[in-house]
């Protein structure tokens, strides 16, 4: 079968299990071998290469993990499925983070191990082509902004799993910006030159999710007046973004898992099943762990899409990546109402920096719109922003200790200021650093109160 490798090597020390499999391969058209230990394994690696090793995760002596260690140290290049009962889980996505292509859980069917292996053996050849050009480190990311270590993270691992095949989980706050991580995942990918279809499940009624993700025929329910593909079809040869997954009903994420798992699917009315070839990449700002641990989310579901887990800090925890955002989203606002060279003053940037943003970045680019509209000059001003961004965020009950003279508020700030200059050497960026706000607002505040750097005559105190 054209596109099928020519060597699988079953490994299993059921010898039944073997055959089985042996039997549902071959009638594939592959050239199929067995082994019934780790070691037999090993050895008929070494001594001819195969391009797929299907193994139990179970094996005597030395368990699946380590076979597929030993295997993936010596011949990167063949692809490692594990077959694992459902209670293993956890350890077969943990293995396929230590470099297997798949696993398949028992009891098994020929169309999941057909599916799989013809998954893998493809993976398999892709990991055998030449390498393309390495990816710069500091190579940009379409839209994804950020200094922050946590950033940082995020664009490292965008671009170690873009290239893979692997599902991806992305996880944060509403508006973190899932969906442009998921689209650095697609554009870093193979399927890049192929479709990226975003999908919100929360947004799909519960009775339209099934037709919607695996299309329909004619007349298969009241209402069907003719043939719909689903996004499953549309998605085939790209990537498929499934956002808000945990909002999708236990009855729908039983027919995911099985689109997932088979890499096929079945209009509703239809008689036959279609293979499709998907990337997943799926995201949530529910904690999806506490939801199947309630019952109300899948664990086997959950373990196929968070192979790979990526998880986006709130902006409240990157205040120092504000700035630069915020120049973004002016500049690309300005442009779009003809108003280029427009700029953001450093007492609005500061209201900025201080305020908690409980919508994240979609909050701060809504503020920044709103303020480039409203602006009467070209520069952005406090009086530009929303009246919650004009005062300073309140203090936690009990934060604070009031002295009986009272507060001056502007002297605690310069305080602040100056303590934040010792401990950095006079270092105006260390010193920004240790306070959470950017270099631009630090030298702001110092301007501010008349502070001076170590060697150079203080202004007077306000």
């Amino acid at each position: 079968m054209s596109g099928l490798p020519d060597r699988v090597l079953v490994v299993d020390d059921e010898h039944k299990q073997t055959e089985i499999l042996r039997s549902i391969l071959e009638r594939e058209g592959y050239e199929v071998e067995t082994a019934s230990s780790a070691e037999e394994a090993e050895a008929l690696v070494r001594a001819n290469p195969p391009d797929v090793v299907l193994t139990d995760l179970r094996l005597p002596g030395c368990d699946g993990i380590e076979l597929l260690e030993a295997v993936h140290r010596g011949f990167p290049q063949v692809g490692v499925v594990l077959v694992t009962a459902h209670g293993t889980i956890p350890t077969a996505v943990e293995a396929m983070k230590r470099g297997a292509l798949d696993y398949l859980t028992k009891p098994l069917t020929r169309e999941a191990v057909v599916a799989c292996v013809r998954g893998a053996s493809q993976r398999a050849r892709e990991l055998r082509a030449p390498a393309a050009e390495p990816v710069e480190e500091a190579a940009p990311l379409p839209d994804l902004i950020g200094e922050h270590e946590g950033m940082r993270e995020v664009f490292r691992m965008v671009r170690k799993v873009g290239p893979t095949a692997s599902n991806v989980l992305v996880c944060g706050e509403s508006g973190t910006g899932k969906e442009l991580v998921a689209r650095a995942i697609h554009e870093a990918s193979p399927r890049a030159e192929r479709s990226f279809h975003p999908v919100n499940c929360a947004a799909i009624p519960e009775t339209l999710i099934e037709s919607e993700l695996f299309g329909h025929e004619r007349g298969s329910f009241t209402g069907a007046t003719g043939r719909k593909v689903g996004l499953f079809e549309e998605a085939s040869g790209g990537t498929l973004f499934l956002d808000e997954i945990g909002e999708l009903p236990v009855g729908a994420q039983a027919k995911l898992l099985r689109a997932v798992q088979e890499r096929e699917i079945r209009r509703i009315g239809a008689t036959g099943s279609i293979p499709v070839d998907v990337r997943l990449v799926a995201a949530t700002n529910a904690d999806l762990p506490e939801r199947v641990r309630a019952g109300t989310f899948r664990a086997d579901l959950y373990y196929r899409l968070s192979v790979i887990t990526i998880a986006l800090p709130p902006l409240r925890e990157r205040r120092s990546d504000i700035p630069a955002l915020a120049e973004h989203f002016l500049a690309r606002r300005a442009q779009h109402l003809g108003r280029a060279g427009m700029r953001i003053d450093d007492e609005a940037l500061a209201h900025l920096e201080r305020y908690d943003w409980p919508g994240n970045v979609r909050e701060l680019e809504s503020v920044l719109e709103r303020a480039v509209t409203l602006a009467e000059d070209a520069v952005v001003t406090t009086r530009d922003l929303p009246a919650q961004l004009q005062e300073r965020s309140p203090a936690a009950p009990g934060d604070l200790v009031l002295p009986s003279g009272g507060l001056r508020f502007d002297a605690l700030e310069r305080d602040l200021l100056v303590k934040a200059l010792e401990q950095s050497g006079g270092n105006a960026s260390a010193a920004a650093r240790l306070l959470g706000m950017s270099r631009r607002t630090f030298q702001y505040r110092m301007q501010k109160f008349g502070i001076r750097r170590a060697g150079e005559r203080e202004g007077p105190e306000t």
